[in-house]
């Protein structure tokens, strides 16, 4: 509810601190910006800050949530930015009153159009891309692998929604089964059994229809005998991991990115790159995977405040401040490579630039989304490098849109593919 975040609207600074990356770890003025949002959109209302004191009018009968203001709600990645740029000085939560924004919004049908038809697809066909059911399995005709369905598996490969449509990006999630495959992994997919995460529903704003949706995803999996799911999509990734647990849903299946995966097989020797591939990539970190990939943790409590007004937290609350997502697995593949240099941009992990897919923008406002995805790819080619490789579909899909937008030359991988070329 609105109401529970009461406390750290009122206690917003109005520093900024929530548009920037933090002083201590910036390189320079021109990547200083962490906001698409407020860079975008150059005024106040738009940042982390700013929209945290609109909840609040909205909350105190202030304002009115009209359609100028939904505009504003929904031109926003929910990439996480800004949360965890305000979290390196300050104790606040931001990221979550904007969730319950959305909610709001989807309690009163204030939401865009195009949101409207993501869901009526994701009720009607299991998928956020409006596409047939019956088309989901195609990405995996020919592959020789178990289908959970019909035999058990220990692991079990989940594609998601973009992966499983979008034949563009087929072959990063063939790859990833040719390769747990040649591992000797005991695994199985769903095929058109596949059921979408639902974690976009939840940035949408549509948080009840997620939490009546997650268990039954749980349930089938569990029932098939899966042990674990790996997954290639970060959304995926953060549903399972983070989304899930953030709900009370937990259960007994450990959840691996595939790139954590991989650098697990890689460790035990059970793959191994051998051809080089001569290239100077740089890598991008998808922000489900990293600052907002970190695990879920739990506080049940209240706040309480001192004579000097000050927070505090009965029990002491422990903070997610993105340093613990998953930054150095898929470094680590890459890494692996022979003949591949990786070069690092100048914001990376926790205060890595969204790519710009995020949040419903891509389908609300793909404006927005590409000239978000465009910055990033100004900011790789600023390091040198000839290709961004980066962990998520979306991602990919993003920035090879922005680059076809703008005439550009810059490759983008997904780390699966040139893994799987070089083994």
């Amino acid at each position: 509810m609105l109401e529970d975040y009461r406390e750290y609207m009122i206690r917003c600074a109005r520093c900024s601190n929530c548009k920037f990356v933090p002083h201590a770890v910036l390189k320079g003025y021109r990547y200083a910006n962490i906001c698409p949002s407020i860079s975008r959109y150059n005024f106040h209302t738009y940042s982390g800050g700013g929209r945290l004191v609109t909840a609040l009018s909205v909350l105190e009968g202030r304002v009115e949530i009209d359609e100028e203001l939904v505009d504003i709600i929904y031109k926003c990645q929910m990439c996480g930015a800004c949360d965890i740029s305000c979290k390196y000085g300050l104790d606040l939560e931001i990221l979550d009153p904007i969730y319950e924004m959305r909610a709001k919004c989807v309690a009163n049908g204030q939401v865009p159009e195009a949101h409207k038809k993501v869901m009526d697809g994701l009720r009607k066909e299991g998928n956020m891309l409006q596409k047939p059911v019956i088309e989901r399995g195609k990405w995996a005709e020919g592959l020789e692998v178990k289908n959970i369905a019909e035999e058990r598996a220990e692991v079990y490969y989940h594609a998601g929604c973009l992966y499983s449509y979008d034949k563009d990006l087929w072959s990063a999630a063939r790859g990833a089964v040719n390769i747990l495959k040649k591992a000797g992994v005991d695994l199985g997919i769903a095929g058109k059994n596949e059921a979408c995460c639902g974690g976009r529903a939840y940035e949408l704003g549509y948080i009840e229809e997620f939490i009546k949706y997650a268990p039954n995803n749980l349930e089938k999996l569990q029932n098939a005998g899966v042990k674990t799911i790996v997954t290639s999509c970060s959304d995926c990734y953060h549903t399972f991991k983070v989304l899930c647990s953030k709900i009370g849903l937990e259960s007994n299946m450990k959840v691996y990115h595939i790139t954590e995966y991989l650098s697990y097989l890689i460790d035990q020797g059970k793959v191994k790159p051998q051809r080089n591939i001569d290239t100077t990539v740089t890598y991008h970190d998808p922000c489900h995977l990293g600052r907002l990939g970190e695990p879920w943790i739990p506080w049940k409590g209240k706040i309480v405040t001192d004579p000097n007004k000050r927070i505090i937290h009965e029990p002491k609350k422990e903070w997610r401040k993105g340093t613990n997502g998953i930054y150095e697995a898929p470094r680590k593949v890459l890494k692996s490579i022979p003949g591949l240099k990786l070069i690092e941009m100048d914001r990376i992990k926790e205060y890595s630039w969204c790519c710009g897919a995020g949040g419903g923008v891509i389908d609300a406002f793909p404006d927005f989304s590409l000239w978000t995805g465009n910055e990033r790819i100004s900011e790789a080619k600023n390091t040198g490098a000839q290709a961004i490789v980066t962990s998520c579909p979306w991602c990919v899909r993003n920035f090879r849109d922005a680059i076809k937008d703008t005439d550009g030359t810059m490759k983008v991988y997904d780390v699966l593919e040139l893994f799987e070329q070089s083994i």
